[in-house]
């Protein structure tokens, strides 16, 4: 599919949405190597935490209030912070060699969504 240019949808101009969106092509390589029997257990719970996180970027940045925004931003990095859990039960569990540079690709989203998260209360607060 690729990329593509949409001056339509607010969250594609985010980075954190963009970021995001290299996270899931990232845990869909990571868990790609997973044995079959996985399919249903981490591999399904990575995959979904990974998804929601763009998807919810998106959701709240087509909100009409700061505060839904930031509730979907929540939800976001709650997912995020839930991926964590079945990505480190797999490299336990030998599925998976451990990815400095997947650590580094969700702590650069954790980082970009907290910071928005910040600018957004920040400006509630102004209002």
């Amino acid at each position: 599919m690729g990329n593509r240019e949409s001056s339509k949808r607010p969250h594609e101009g985010l980075e954190v949405w963009r970021d995001a969106m290299d996270l899931v092509e990232a845990i869909y390589r990571f868990s790609a190597q997973f044995p079959d029997n996985e399919r249903f257990g981490l591999t399904s719970q990575l995959r979904r935490a990974a998804v929601s996180i763009p998807s919810n970027v998106a959701e709240g940045a087509a909100r009409r209030s700061t505060r839904d925004y930031l509730r979907f931003l929540s939800i976001a990095r709650g997912s995020l912070s839930e991926l964590d859990t079945p990505q480190q039960i797999a490299i336990r569990l030998g599925f998976a060699a451990s990815s400095p540079s997947l650590d580094e690709l969700i702590d650069r989203v954790f980082a970009k969504l907290t910071g928005l998260m910040n600018a957004l209360n920040k400006r509630e607060a102004s209002t």
